[in-house]
C-alpha cells in the first residue's frame, strides 16, 4: 500500500490531478474517511486532472452526479456516487450506478465506500482511505 502526506487542500486538488493522469477508464474508486477528510476535494482534483471544468460538489443528497468528460482520449464520464445514505447494492441499483460501474469509458468515484464492502468484488476496484492528523487539520494521509 502507497502512502502520500498533503499539507493542504491544494496539494489534495494536486493528487487528485496526478491520479487522473494515471486512469485508463474502467476504475472504480472506493474514497474513504471521516466527515471533513477530503474526499470530496480528491474527486474536484481527479475532474479538474480529467478537464471537467464545472465545479464538483458532495453528492450527498442526491447520491449521484454524472459528469462528461470531454478532453480524455479515453475516459468519457466521471460518475461521482456519496454512499453515506444508501445500505445496499439494491439502493445502489435503484439510483442507476449500474448503468456506470465498470465501463470502459468510466471512472466512478464512491464517496464512502467502507459502508457497502461488497463494492470491491467488481473489477478495477481501487480503495483510497484518507486520513486527518489530529494535530494539524490541514495535513492528510492518503493510502492507496
Amino acid at each position: 500500500m502507497k502512502k502520500t502526506i498533503t499539507k493542504s487542500e491544494e496539494e489534495t486538488l494536486d493528487f487528485g490531478k496526478r491520479l487522473a493522469k494515471r486512469l485508463k477508464g474502467g476504475e472504480i474508486i472506493g474514497l474513504e474517511g471521516d466527515l471533513g477528510a477530503g474526499k470530496t476535494v480528491l474527486v474536484k482534483g481527479l475532474a479538474q486532472g480529467l478537464g471537467i471544468k464545472k465545479g464538483i460538489t458532495s453528492p450527498t443528497f442526491i447520491m449521484m452526479k454524472v459528469h462528461p468528460v470531454k478532453k480524455h482520449k479515453k475516459i468519457k464520464t466521471l460518475c461521482h456516487v456519496d454512499v453515506y445514505r444508501i445500505s445496499s447494492l439494491e439502493d445502489l441499483e435503484a439510483i442507476g450506478i449500474f448503468d456506470y460501474l465498470g465501463k470502459k469509458d468510466t471512472v466512478c468515484m464512491i464517496e464512502w465506500s467502507e459502508k457497502l464492502p461488497e463494492l470491491r468484488r467488481f473489477d478495477g476496484f481501487l480503495k483510497i482511505k484518507i486520513d486527518l492528523y489530529k494535530k494539524d487539520k490541514k495535513k492528510r494521509k492518503i493510502s492507496y
